[in-house]
């Protein structure tokens, strides 16, 4: 017998995450660029990344096997964290002991769609997820937007 097989894209994956991971929220664009360009700058989390991610100061990879790392992420207000990330073509998951964040990229007509994940790791949280998804939706569509309008005002050899 031959089962069906659905195939998802690396932002549909992110959806999926989101559906399961109760107090993320998630938020999409779309960048004018292709694929090609676009991963390769996102995916650079210790020099390209930070340009794009308002909160985000530095990223300090200190431990890497294969697709999987252990990162030191540092923020705007000088607040540090241990993550694991989980990096792979078009798919970036990390995760601290309180946060999770993920990003996901794929191509599409006229450019690459991007999704953004972030939400927190709080005891009880399948409790009053909803209303923290619902509280950290602006959040997530503001860091997109500033993403996108960086990306968009980029030196274009960049």
């Amino acid at each position: 017998m031959n089962w069906p097989i659905g195939e998802l894209d690396e932002v549909r994956r992110l959806r999926v995450l989101h559906a399961a991971l109760p107090g993320t929220t998630l938020a999409e664009t779309v960048l004018p660029d292709p694929y090609d360009t676009v991963w390769p700058v996102l995916s650079d989390l210790e020099h390209g990344f930070c340009a794009y991610a308002p909160g985000i100061t530095a990223i300090r990879v200190t431990d890497r096997d294969g697709d999987r790392m252990r990162a030191d992420i540092r923020d705007r207000i000088g607040l540090r964290a241990a993550f694991d990330v989980v990096l792979r073509d078009g798919w970036c998951v990390m995760q601290s002991r309180l946060v999770v964040f993920g990003m996901a990229a794929t191509p599409v007509d006229g450019g690459t769609r991007i999704g953004y994940l972030i939400g927190l790791r709080l005891p009880g949280i399948h409790r009053y997820g909803r209303l923290a998804s619902a509280l950290a939706r602006p959040f997530a569509r503001g860091v997109l937007g500033v993403a996108r309008r960086r990306w968009l005002s980029r030196p274009r050899d960049a």
